[in-house]
């Protein structure tokens, strides 16, 4: 428990931050607002992203999961984040890391999360 604690702090205190404030220019700003993205906002947290999944890299190499052969809090605060990220062009940093991409690639495939994103896409087709 005490090794997921420190890989939900990490997301809170660091990744977190960084991803949203990239959702919130790629995404929230251009699609929902119609405002223009600030591409050096955009690289500036690009560049933190790296250095964070860097040490997710490392950190996975080691482990299925953030903390440890289990499936935690600690994964599944990233899948909001992530889902959103994986449309834009900030995907990339996580595709250039295996450990990474395998890491989101299952967590995104589990079936609770699966039917989270179903339970939206209604929503949203009931909206509209």
């Amino acid at each position: 428990m005490a090794i997921a604690s420190v890989w939900m702090d990490m997301e809170s205190q660091q990744f977190d931050q960084t991803a949203s404030n990239l959702v919130w220019e790629l995404l929230a700003k251009p699609v929902l607002l119609d405002m223009s993205t600030d591409t050096a906002v955009v690289e500036e947290n690009e560049a933190k992203l790296a250095k964070i999944l860097d040490v997710y890299e490392s950190r996975l190499a080691q482990s299925k999961y953030m903390g440890g052969e289990c499936f935690t809090l600690a994964d599944l605060h990233h899948l909001p984040t992530i889902h959103y990220l994986m449309g834009t062009q900030s995907k990339k940093p996580y595709d250039s890391r295996p450990h990474v991409n395998a890491w989101i690639a299952d967590i995104s495939a589990r079936p609770a999360w699966l039917k989270v994103l179903a339970w939206q896409f209604a929503k949203q087709t009931v909206r509209n």
